[in-house]
């Protein structure tokens, strides 16, 4: 048996080496892949006008950018420990073109940067853009399909502080602050969303239509708001972060909350856009949008996935004018306790009525300003029903049922789901959009939100994407030159 002879280890700090950094960084480090794509002419080019001939020279604009996106890149969530990681990741001053001895800016550079400089300049959104144009030209986006989701973001707020009187240390004219500043952010997205959503003017076409064949008289145009103006009193508002909701989901978390919305190509799972709405909006409500802000991109979308959340006529039928095939999760609503559902009554396009278990018909009636044909049962008739227990508890003991004008769009879509396509379509979204929000929360710093106010919380998701389409674009890159390499 031989004994080891234990040595002691120098103090091989402080000896003085001979290095290059550029020896010290593993060639298959993620930061050399991606600074073989990085277009950094481009940040600098956007960055030009913020910067004078004159005076004291600045921080190079792209350092800053690159601060940032190592931030999200490695799910760091604070400048303050950004900071201290690259003073001792030698990786990340390589990154930055720092040297081993180069001070590192001070952490409250990025942000002041950002405030006073960059907030308002679309940098960052152009910067997105410019990836994904990079990966469409490179072959990884075709556009023919897509997925959007939403995930919910927790605020930067304390769900305790609350816009109410009785508040401890909260006065009157803070309360009336945050109620505004509320109200203004809620009017501001709804206006947003509502600038891409005509379906109220083609909705009443259609009724107009639908009722001059029936031989009823036109409906005319809505003189009021069909929305009615938000009221303080129906909301819980924060004092810390007015501009967030409280979400109020089933098997969701309580408290302030913001939606990230996210739109991502079925091939490669590339984030094609995000957009940040309060916890207060529906996905069905943002979806007009979401799909109008993917067309910037210049993409033929055939096919879409999207889950029940999404499961309105209305958005079936943005989708039939469009000529996009719609892979809908089922929405289930369920009737009333001991009542028949609506499933139970069959509807006949020939006659244009529904037929119940019983036999009978209910017939045409109207068509309302909501684009649902009224059908009703004979009263006589069901009088002396044994099924009336089971089928209504109306007092005139009529059976009203309500069918959409593009109820037959939702047939069409429950039936597509069931098929071959429709399943694979619904597996890609679980795999795409759902994987990568899974990605941003675990890996890029998305857990919760570090900023207050809808358009900094909108900057941190965006960067947040930015840097995961960098981080795919990059190893795909690298894995084609491999294979280039290897032929």
């Amino acid at each position: 048996m031989v004994n080891a002879v234990l040595r002691e280890h120098g103090h091989a700090q402080r000896k003085y080496e001979l290095v290059l950094i550029e020896d010290l960084v593993p060639q298959d480090h993620l930061l050399r892949k991606i600074q073989a794509i990085l277009d950094t002419d481009f940040i600098r080019e956007r960055t030009a006008r913020f910067y004078s001939d004159r005076g004291r020279p600045a921080i190079d604009p792209v350092v800053l950018v690159k601060m940032e996106l190592i931030a999200y890149l490695f799910g760091i969530r604070s400048d303050r420990r950004l900071v201290e990681e690259i003073r001792v990741n030698v990786a990340y001053r390589w990154f930055l073109g720092l040297g081993l001895t180069d001070p590192v800016p001070h952490f409250t550079t990025p942000g002041k940067n950002y405030s006073r400089r960059w907030k308002d300049s679309g940098l960052f959104e152009e910067l997105f853009d410019h990836v994904v144009k990079q990966a469409i030209d490179a072959g990884y986006i075709d556009g023919r399909m897509i997925f959007t989701d939403s995930s919910h973001l927790k605020a930067n707020a304390n769900k305790r502080r609350i816009a109410k009187e009785g508040t401890k240390g909260v006065t009157l004219e803070d309360i009336a602050r945050a109620r505004e500043r509320h109200l203004a952010a809620r009017r501001a997205e709804r206006e947003e969303c509502a600038a891409n959503d005509d379906t109220e003017d083609g909705l009443l076409a259609a009724v107009n239509a639908d009722r001059e064949a029936h031989g009823l008289k036109p409906l005319p145009e809505r003189k009021e708001d069909p929305q009615p103006d938000l009221s303080v009193d129906e909301m819980t508002v924060s004092l810390t972060d007015p501009e967030a909701a409280m979400l109020r989901r089933e098997g969701k978390p309580d408290g302030f909350h913001y939606l990230q919305h996210r739109t991502v190509d079925g091939r490669h799972g590339f984030i094609l856009d995000v957009l940040v709405t309060s916890a207060a909006m529906t996905d069905a409500q943002v979806y007009p949008t979401c799909l109008s802000r993917v067309d910037r991109h210049g993409l033929k979308v055939e096919k879409v996935g999207v889950d029940a959340g999404y499961n309105t006529l209305e958005v079936l039928h943005l989708l039939s004018k469009r000529g996009i095939q719609a892979a809908v999760a089922h929405r289930r609503h369920p009737s009333p306790k001991e009542l028949m559902g609506k499933w139970r009554f069959k509807y006949d396009a020939s006659r244009d009525a529904y037929r119940c278990p019983a036999k009978q018909w209910l017939t045409y009636v109207t068509t309302n300003r909501d684009g649902y044909r009224v059908y009703r049962s004979d009263a006589s008739v069901c009088a002396s029903c044994p099924l009336l227990g089971q089928c209504t508890r109306s007092t005139t003991k009529q059976k009203v049922i309500h069918r959409h004008l593009y109820e037959h769009l939702r047939e069409e879509a429950r039936e597509f789901v069931k098929t071959d396509e429709g399943q694979r379509l619904a597996q890609r979204r679980r795999e795409t959009v759902e994987r990568s929000f899974a990605d941003a929360k675990e890996l890029h710093g998305l857990r919760y939100a570090r900023y207050r106010g809808r358009k900094r919380v909108q900057h941190q998701c965006l960067v947040s994407a930015l840097a995961q389409n960098l981080k795919k674009l990059a190893l795909l890159e690298s894995r084609r030159s491999s294979y280039a390499l290897s032929a």
